[in-house]
């Protein structure tokens, strides 16, 4: 059993003890998401100093929430949209998904609401173009029931609905232990926000959806045509990310240690590079997880856990998104298994899960390149980090 960190940083308590209204311009808010079943309770704030890549603040308490694994801000930065990755055998056995409203002035978090996902495990959420709706990912680790796409309305004042829509996919089956069900890991809306890719790592294939609430605001969503993209047998695919101009998409898999690029027009993906970048590894040295691209669209950044806990850094070829890998680099802890760059892009930050702390790496942004590390803050369990970015 992984042995927790004390926090000799934590202070709980009231967010509103720290106020932005006069910090600097170079000194962000970030959320952080966590797992509960040790010392952290739900989502913390820090503040970050672009300037020097250090944090400003210890370690607050924002909301006492049971594993709050993966957290999505509204696109005004008004609400907070948190996934409580609960299952059979934890101290919560319903998955359930929470709504916060952000206080404008200090970034004080307040509940909303709170409603269950008709899932298991939900791992990741994301909120249609038009704001009607919250779709969540029910990971389901047991076999049955599996995995499956929530879609929950959602009201102009973040207030979230019982789901209204549950989707699910046939598994592959490729893998006995992790591919008996499917395992719905991520939910991405396109960039014209007509449609919505599904990944679904114990299927092997991305699905495809034509989101369409007018036609049924109880039935947003339809399959689309093509229906789902296959992914190589037994690779698991975990998270999409769109190009900022909507032209090209790049997944990873989870299982594989893989990422697959993609033109995309129109509800269509089509794969035109597949890059294996544990090739030769053994499985237990790769868990492909997180991507990011960098503001200006020239570099990708994927992580890699397993043992390997590495983060690739590729270029993007500017015409067709092919990527060709610059650096490996260690993570400096166990299990990445997400990370953020910061407003300035001189920073990664990166959310080490199982050695219970946040690694801040240099980033040289011209040549995208990872440097040395300037800090390691203790922070039990961190598995998301999200930065609140000043309108």
């Amino acid at each position: 059993m992984l042995m927790r960190k004390f926090w000799p940083l934590l202070i709980a308590g009231s967010v509103g003890a720290m106020s932005v209204q006069a910090a600097p311009a170079d000194t962000h808010e970030l959320l952080v998401g966590s797992y509960t079943a040790g010392s952290s309770e739900g989502i913390y704030r820090l503040q970050f100093d672009s300037r020097t890549g250090r944090f400003q603040s210890q370690p607050v308490l924002a909301a006492k929430t049971a594993n709050p694994s993966w957290l999505t801000v509204s696109k005004d930065q008004q609400h907070l949209f948190v996934v409580n990755e609960n299952g059979p055998g934890q101290q919560d056995a319903v998955g359930r998904v929470s709504s916060y409203r952000i206080d404008p002035q200090n970034h004080q978090l307040t509940l909303i609401n709170q409603v269950q996902s008709l899932g298991s495990e939900p791992t990741h959420s994301s909120v249609a173009a038009d704001g009607r709706y919250l779709f969540v990912a029910n990971y389901s680790v047991l076999e049955d029931p599996g995995g499956s796409l929530a879609i929950l309305p959602l009201d102009a004042q973040g207030k979230l609905a019982a789901p209204v829509q549950l989707s699910g996919h046939p598994a592959s089956r490729v893998n006995p232990q992790r591919q008996a069900s499917n395992h719905v890991h991520s939910v991405v809306p396109s960039p014209d926000g007509k449609y919505v890719f599904v990944q679904d790592l114990g299927a092997d294939k991305v699905f495809a959806y034509r989101y369409d609430p007018k036609a049924n605001p109880e039935q947003p969503l339809t399959p689309a045509n093509p229906a789902s993209v296959p992914l190589p047998p037994g690779s698991g695919p975990r998270h999409l990310l769109f190009s900022a101009d909507g032209k090209h998409a790049w997944l990873t898999t989870e299982m594989s240690a893989q990422v697959a690029v993609f033109d995309y027009h129109d509800g269509t993906l089509n794969q035109t590079q597949l890059v294996d970048f544990a090739a030769g590894q053994p499985v237990s040295d790769k868990a492909g997880a997180a991507l990011h691209a960098s503001s200006d669209g020239k570099f990708l950044y994927v992580s890699n856990r397993g043992t390997a806990n590495q983060l690739l850094v590729f270029s993007i070829d500017p015409a067709t998104a092919h990527l060709k890998e610059l650096q490996r680099r260690s993570v400096d802890g166990d299990h990445p298994r997400e990370f953020s760059l910061d407003p300035s892009g001189k920073f990664l930050l990166i959310a080490n899960q199982k050695s219970n702390e946040i690694v801040v790496v240099e980033r040289d942004p011209h040549t995208g390149l990872l440097g040395k590390t300037v800090q390691k803050l203790p922070i039990d369990a961190p598995s998301d980090l999200k930065f609140l970015v000043r309108q």
